[in-house]
């Protein structure tokens, strides 16, 4: 990548077309603009569920999270010099913090509580983010080994198994598994354009075809997040939670009344962030994982693209802390780097930050037009289901191509016992409860056990190794 390289001068791969067998098409290079346009989409549809559904689950509203995750990743792009291409979306690190902030009290300032906290978090990691800057990468070297950075990664895509096992794949199993399969096929049988935007084909295939078997077979039975709750005798009841819970019945596939009744324009809503101490000490914990999980998408990044992007990682966390701290201080939710949008990168081989900025344009629109932001919401479960094991399951696979090309030793049992165990945890997902308002689960609680399992394992090997 040449020096001094700014967003607006990206070169043209070859003749802008389909790149030739296993070659790539590099963050400061782009296809030709109709092409970077259809990859800006996919990265789009990839993080659009995740964005989209996380502020629902936290309370918050999940069109400002989509309009202000664009504003988010064009800072981003910008503070780091356009050399990481990375999206941020909605992070759900803070999503056992605000369930926490939320117990027995759910209020407007409630809401403001929680973007308050989120805030503080955000401005904690950006500080992070500067000193890992200012006092060199060795200290991400010492903190995330490779043997960590891995683990990192593949708990990262294999941590969200739950999302697609629980949530996804139930609401119509046989669609997902149709769609997975055609995903399957175009990257496998076409190797062109056609191969690199194959997530978004098979995203259209499966919405149309939930469409037609709704016209056809009727609505399918299954379970809808939040839709028909009810308690323990069968009855209707609200909120969500251990004694009422989300039941089967009778749905369409595709559900177009939100799109029907949105308007094509408009303002999402905001509010202001308030600052209570008990709340921000609840979502903190959050910003030990997105330090690792930043770091980790870095480092996948760099891996797959083949250059050395560790001098970045502290711009990178600078900025996810930035964009948090903008997104929530108009109501927004927390940001992360997303992985969904680093598997469509290793399922592409596309790295151009163009279509990153084409993406965060088109998320700003759609969070300026609730109309369009409603149709790709109204993108089935069964279809996600189908999508997200893939980009999912990618994910992690890089995790093992960290450890492969860094010669991680497994016979070392400070190696496999702490990953190991982490690995786990964020499968699970296991939840740690530390008290009735604090618990830590899935991708934060492996992420920790990761860290601190392996500097305290290897710290006592290195003092039972000195002599007496």
């Amino acid at each position: 990548m040449a020096e001094g390289w700014k967003p607006a001068g990206w070169k043209l791969h070859g003749d802008g077309r389909t790149p030739p067998p296993g070659e790539v098409v590099a963050p400061d290079e782009r296809l030709t603009w109709p092409r970077t346009a259809g990859i800006g989409a996919q990265h789009v549809v990839a993080m659009f569920g995740a964005t989209f559904v996380f502020p629902l689950v936290m309370g918050l509203d999940p069109n400002l999270a989509v309009m202000m995750s664009g504003v988010a990743t064009i800072l981003f792009l910008l503070i780091v010099q356009g050399k990481v291409p990375s999206y941020l979306g909605t992070s759900a690190s803070f999503v056992g913090g605000v369930f926490a902030i939320r117990a027995g009290v759910d209020s407007a300032q409630t809401d403001g509580w929680v973007t308050g906290a989120i805030l503080v978090a955000g401005a904690v990691l950006a500080l992070c983010g500067l000193l890992i800057h200012f006092l060199g990468q060795r200290i991400i070297h010492q903190v995330f080994p490779p043997v960590v950075t891995g683990a990192v990664v593949m708990l990262i895509g294999f941590g969200l198994a739950f999302v697609v096992a629980d949530t996804y794949w139930p609401q119509d199993q046989w669609v997902a598994l149709i769609t997975m399969t055609f995903v399957f096929l175009v990257m496998v049988l076409f190797r062109g354009f056609i191969g690199r935007i194959a997530v978004l084909l098979g995203l259209v295939l499966g919405f149309a075809l939930s469409w037609v078997l709704d016209r056809t077979a009727g609505p399918i039975t299954s379970v809808l997040p939040g839709q028909n709750l009810r308690g323990a005798a069968g009855q209707a009841c609200q909120p969500e939670g251990t004694y009422c819970v989300a039941t089967a019945f009778p749905h369409d596939r595709v559900n177009l009344s939100a799109v029907e009744s949105a308007d094509w324009f408009g303002l999402p809503s905001m509010h202001a962030p308030d600052f209570k101490l008990s709340a921000i000490l609840l979502v903190l914990p959050a910003v030990i994982a997105l330090i690792a999980e930043n770091t980790g998408h870095v480092k996948a990044v760099g891996e797959m693209t083949g250059a050395d992007l560790d001098p970045l990682i502290g711009r990178a966390v600078f900025a996810d802390g930035v964009g948090t701290v903008v997104t929530s201080s108009v109501g927004g939710a927390p940001t992360t780097t997303y992985a969904e949008n680093i598997g469509v990168m290793a399922a592409t081989r596309i790295y151009s930050t163009a279509a990153y900025y084409v993406a965060a344009l088109i998320a700003i629109l759609f969070g300026l037009c609730p109309k369009f932001g409603a149709l790709v919401a109204a993108t089935p479960g069964g279809v996600l289901g189908g999508v997200t094991v893939i980009l999912y399951g990618m994910i992690g696979l890089l995790g093992a191509k960290i450890w492969i090309e860094n010669r991680v030793d497994f016979a070392d049992a400070v190696n496999t016992v702490p990953i190991g165990a982490g690995i786990i945890l964020a499968i699970g997902p296991v939840v740690l409860e530390i008290s009735d308002d604090f618990k830590l689960e899935g991708i934060a609680l492996g992420t920790i056990v990761v860290l601190t399992g392996y500097h305290l394992l290897r710290q006592i090997t290195v003092r039972m190794a000195r002599p007496a």
